[in-house]
């Protein structure tokens, strides 16, 4: 059976790699033992590197390059491109990455807390394309379908 492809928002990502959500720990879980196959994106990697960057986490450079690590360990980077079809419109321009590296990876979830993103999880799944999911529906879901 193909295991789930996966697409994960920065959110999120600070959720399981810089916070530890304990809620979450099925998902990280699910990474670390490739039972998913996590992608992401040049361009949504580069908005990774730069979150760990924001004074407010006030990560030491030591701690962000372990973090990257991680991430890197667990999520496969693929190439940036344009979408060949016409994808929704997210309201938040930045998050516009996110559907075209889904749908470029040919992701069957986008995992995201992001409420804009969210709304266009019935067009995304009326297109056939694929699953937009917050992490905890995502969890509910495997958990019935492992």
């Amino acid at each position: 059976m193909k295991k789930p492809r996966i697409v994960l928002d920065t959110n999120v990502c600070l959720d399981l790699f810089v916070f530890r959500d304990p809620r979450w720990q099925q998902l990280l879980s699910a990474m670390q033992q490739q039972q998913v196959e996590c992608v992401t994106s040049s361009s949504c990697r580069m908005e990774w590197t730069l979150v760990l960057n924001y004074k407010k986490l006030a990560l030491t450079d030591l701690e962000q390059q372990t973090l990257l690590a991680e991430f890197d360990a667990l999520v496969h980077v693929v190439p940036d491109e344009e979408s060949t079809i016409k994808l929704p419109k997210c309201r938040d321009k930045d998050d516009q990455k996110f559907l075209v590296c889904a749908h470029a990876a040919q992701a069957d979830f986008l995992i995201t807390k992001d409420k804009a993103l969210l709304k266009l999880a019935r067009k995304t799944t009326r297109l056939g394309l694929f699953s937009i999911a917050s992490p905890e529906d995502w969890t509910k879901l495997y958990e019935s379908n492992p």
